[in-house]
């Protein structure tokens, strides 16, 4: 039985989803962690890599660790998956912001 509730409890992490309405809210599904968040941009950690979320007036409105989820609600402008290939987000970020 521990063997079946334990597949059961990573096909759940496992899952990634997102679904946005009206633009001015998100719920995600499979976040394993938020790097850092503000009002512009949240940084999550999820099962299908990095996202960077941007926007203005953005807001969690609710946190499920338990589950990995996450609603945030504000004006969504972009969300962007960080490809890790080439030495790290903070290298994506950076050599994006510069080019």
């Amino acid at each position: 039985m521990n063997s079946n509730s334990k597949g059961i409890e990573n096909l759940i992490t496992s899952n990634h989803e997102f679904k946005v309405t009206d633009r001015a809210q998100i719920f995600m599904t499979g976040i394993k962690k938020i790097n850092s968040f503000d009002n512009e941009e949240f940084l999550m950690e999820t099962t299908m890599g990095i996202v960077l979320l941007k926007g203005s007036g953005l807001e969690m409105v609710k946190l499920d660790t338990h589950d990995g989820h996450v609603s945030i609600k504000g004006t969504i402008n972009s969300i962007t998956y960080i490809d890790d290939k080439n030495g790290g987000k903070e290298e994506g970020i950076f050599s994006k912001l510069f080019k």
